[in-house]
């Protein structure tokens, strides 16, 4: 038995930046021990299962290197790439519907996340602070401006002591063409930094909507691949969109 892998930059239109995420399309889910082994061998921040349905549509699972997740953009943006078309998926986080148009920019309908303000914890270590506040399942940091989360060097372990799944860090843009900066830190679920993260969009789409007055928005995430990822704000919906491009494929053929 072999197991057949698209791998795939998301968030971009150009290879060996975004963020890469494996994409299997398989018959039906395998075991979940032999899933999260091929998402910790992968070693990317996400690897999704696919598993096509009787009526139509996908079944879809996310796995970091060390757990399963309740939501993952880039590795759905991913999984949509491959397949092409209009795919809608079956998750934990609900139905998620994605469409890929004539030019091959892939939208994707998710549930915004509304963070709530907060008391930024004591473990939380972080320079000009000026708001802090937590969504469903991720903190949200703004900080002064731009240059502080782009130069930030945070210490993991104290993001980790803050106990949810991401911290995202962010500010007002300084670059044209965008509403907002961020960078992702999720060493909870074994990703020190992510390089670009469509779910954290969801949170930073409502704060941010909020903040600038506008729903239409776009998002830098500034790590050192980088990636762009457009937001629409739709009441309790967030439309994310962004680009792919296929950079390998892999055939895993030591499975148990």
């Amino acid at each position: 038995m072999a197991l057949e892998l698209t791998v795939v930059d998301a968030f971009t239109a150009e290879p060996f930046n975004g963020n890469p995420a494996a994409v299997a399309v398989l018959e039906a889910f395998v075991d979940d021990a032999l899933m999260q082994a091929v998402a910790r061998e992968m070693n990317l921040s996400e690897t999704a299962f696919v598993v096509p349905r009787a009526d139509g549509d996908y079944d879809l699972r996310w796995f970091t290197p060390t757990t399963e997740v309740d939501l993952c953009g880039h590795a759905t943006l991913a999984a949509t790439h491959v397949l092409g078309g209009s795919p809608r998926f079956h998750t934990r986080s609900g139905l998620l519907a994605c469409t890929v148009s004539h030019d091959g920019a892939v939208e994707m309908d998710f549930p915004a996340d509304r963070p709530t303000a907060a008391e930024p914890p004591s473990a939380l270590h972080l320079p000009g602070v000026r708001w802090y506040g937590v969504g469903r399942w991720d903190a949200l940091v703004e900080l002064e401006d731009a240059a502080l989360v782009r130069q930030l060097q945070p210490d993991l372990a104290a993001l980790a002591a803050v106990g949810t799944r991401c911290v995202i860090v962010t500010a007002p843009a300084d670059r044209r063409g965008f509403d907002c900066v961020s960078r992702v830190f999720a060493p909870n679920v074994g990703i020190p930094e992510d390089p670009v993260t469509g779910a954290a969009h969801c949170v930073l789409a409502v704060y941010w909507a909020g903040r600038l007055g506008r729903e239409v928005l776009v998002g830098e995430q500034a790590s050192a691949r980088g990636g762009t990822v457009g937001m629409r704000l739709r009441g309790d919906r967030v439309t994310l969109s962004g680009r792919a491009v296929t950079v390998a494929r892999t055939r895993i053929v030591a499975l148990s």
